[in-house]
């Protein structure tokens, strides 16, 4: 990758087109160390740590069965050498529900030799998010 902004750019890109578009996993694996990690809050339907791009895979197909879309509206990125935070704020489709959700998250990213090394992802509001893969329309 040319520059970490560019990276994350890739990579946001490609995490949107794989969840609305079902677009293949090689956007986004390019982006990755081979000894990449995510680590997910654990009560999320695709929650738990994650290990090297075909961990991401897994969680990535997780996701897809969870979410029909993800749109990005807001990002912010803060780089300070190989760390990155990142500030999403995006909207969602549930599949199982059908309800939108749009909310924050906020994500601490580290770069090794230019490529994605760890994953930490803060949620605004885990509940928010169960809440609408659970409940029905009201």
């Amino acid at each position: 990758m040319t520059t970490t902004r560019a990276a994350l750019q890739n990579f946001f890109a490609a995490e949107a087109a794989y969840i609305t578009e079902g677009a293949n996993f090689d956007a986004m694996a390019i982006c990755l160390a081979p000894d990449v990690v995510m680590y997910q809050a654990e009560h999320l339907p695709y929650g738990g740590a994650w290990h090297g791009p075909d961990g991401i895979e897994k969680f990535m197909a997780a996701m897809s069965r969870t979410w029909a879309s993800l749109e990005f509206l807001e990002q912010r990125f803060v780089v300070e050498g190989d760390t990155v935070v990142i500030y999403n704020r995006g909207r969602m489709l549930a599949r199982a529900t059908g309800r939108t959700l749009e909310t924050s998250v906020m994500q601490l990213m580290t770069f090794r030799d230019g490529l994605i090394a760890e994953i930490r992802p803060f949620y605004l509001d885990t509940a928010a998010v169960v809440e609408v893969l659970t409940e029905a329309h009201g």
